[in-house]
Formats: C-alpha cells, sequence, structure tokens
C-alpha cells in the first residue's frame, strides 16, 4: 500500500479528482482520513449474508478501488447473484478491475462482478436486494440527490437493503467545530500535517458537499423508506442502514 503523500506538494489550488495519483494512495488516503471507515466496510459484508438474496443484484455505487464490492462478494451465502461496481474515474474502475480479476485468481468466488465505467445518475437499478453508497453522494450534485434516491429505492426489492455513509455538518454550529477539530486530531496522529490537511481541505471545497443527518432522513423518507437509522457515528462521519 502506497502512502498518502500528495498534499506535501500539492498546495489545494485544484479541485479533488479521482485520478491516477489518487488511485495509488486511495487506500491510505482512507484509512488515514475517514474514522470508522473500515467497520463499515465489515458491516456492509455482515449485511450483505443478511440481506442479499438469490438470483439478485447488489450495486456499489461510486466504488472507487471495491472495497464495498469484496465485502460484500465475501459475504453472500447465495447463489446467481451479480454485483455492480460503478465507478465515473477511469483510474479507479480499471484498478478495481484488476483486483476483482485478482480476487477471482485466488478464491474462484461464485458472485460475479462487472466493473462498471459510468456516472451513477445513468445507472438502471433492476432486481436488487442490496446497494451501497459508501461515502458516494456527498460528491453528487445536491440537485440530483433526491432523485437518485428515489430511484434506488423503486430498484431495490421488498426487503431490501441501502447502505449510505456520509460525512456530515452537525446542525449545531458549536457542535459542528468541535467534530471539525476532533478530525483534522485524528488525522494528525495519522501524521498528516496541518499544511497536508488545510491543503486537502482546500481542493475538496466545494467538490464535496456534505449535509446534516436529518436532510439524509427526510430523502430517505421521501424517497419512500420507512426504515432507517444511523448505525454507526464517529465524529462527523456516519453510516445509515435504510430497509424497503
Amino acid at each position: 500500500m502506497t502512502d498518502d503523500r500528495l498534499y506535501q506538494t500539492d498546495d489545494g489550488s485544484e479541485p479533488f479528482r479521482f485520478d491516477e495519483r489518487v488511485a495509488r494512495v486511495f487506500p491510505d488516503m482512507l484509512r488515514r482520513s475517514i474514522p470508522g471507515y473500515a467497520a463499515s466496510i465489515e458491516a456492509i459484508g455482515s449485511l450483505a449474508t443478511r440481506y442479499v438474496r438469490a438470483g439478485s443484484n447488489c450495486y456499489d455505487l461510486g466504488c472507487s478501488l471495491g472495497a464495498a464490492t469484496l465485502a460484500m462478494r465475501q459475504g453472500i451465502r447465495e447463489p446467481g447473484c451479480r454485483i455492480v461496481a460503478v465507478d465515473a474515474a477511469p483510474a479507479m474502475t480499471r484498478r478495481c478491475a484488476e483486483i476483482m480479476a485478482e480476487d477471482d485468481r485466488l478464491y474462484g468466488r461464485e458472485t460475479a462482478v462487472d466493473v462498471v465505467e459510468d456516472d451513477i445518475r445513468n445507472i438502471d437499478f433492476v432486481n436488487a436486494s442490496m446497494v451501497v453508497l459508501n461515502y458516494t453522494l456527498q460528491f453528487v450534485d445536491a440537485s440530483d440527490r433526491d432523485a437518485l434516491i428515489e430511484r434506488i429505492h423503486a430498484g431495490l426489492n421488498e426487503g431490501g437493503v441501502l447502505v449510505l455513509s456520509e460525512k456530515v455538518v452537525d446542525e449545531n454550529s458549536l457542535m459542528e467545530k468541535l467534530l471539525v477539530d476532533l478530525h483534522h486530531e485524528h488525522k494528525r496522529r495519522e501524521n498528516y500535517s496541518a499544511l497536508e490537511i488545510a491543503r486537502k481541505r482546500a481542493a475538496l471545497e466545494n467538490v464535496l458537499v456534505p449535509e446534516t443527518v436529518a436532510a439524509h432522513y427526510a430523502r430517505l423518507h421521501n424517497a419512500g423508506f420507512s426504515n432507517a437509522a444511523v448505525w454507526l457515528r464517529f465524529y462527523n462521519f456516519v453510516s445509515i442502514i435504510a430497509i424497503r
């Protein structure tokens, strides 16, 4: 795993992009930047075991290098399933396809994986038992988020599960400042310098646009999800499970 040192040299003036440079260091970036990330991936595997039905489809939207795809693949116990792993970044889908091929070679998984290079807003959800948006919706234009969640709900089979993990903002400005400060302390403990933290934050400005937990709940409810709950929160990062 290559260490993430991108913002030792990049000054943060260019918007963050999921390019070849990011793909090379992405596992280390996630591990050090998102507290609770490993727990969210572990839960995705457990939820796949519980919710994925035989002959159904699963979707990993904004799959990047396929960590959630692998977790689902390892968790699925039913036959005839397929995972559609989608990302708009060519650097991510190329590496994801290589990782899935290596997983096939080593373990001969029964569950097929289709790695698709496309905008997740273009995907048709069919016969779905599980959909994962693991730190992805925050990168989708705010005006398109409602429609995407509505289409996911429509494509999920009854009893299907949506996993939605996001960076959020707190409604209380004092608590929001505290949570941001705690997150930055976490990154410093992971050996990011104050300059690296500031530069990456600048690069993500207007690229990653977080919302409140209440906004996510409202969107899920309006789309038709009557059962939803935050199962994990670590500072300003949450993971929500919603059942159709």
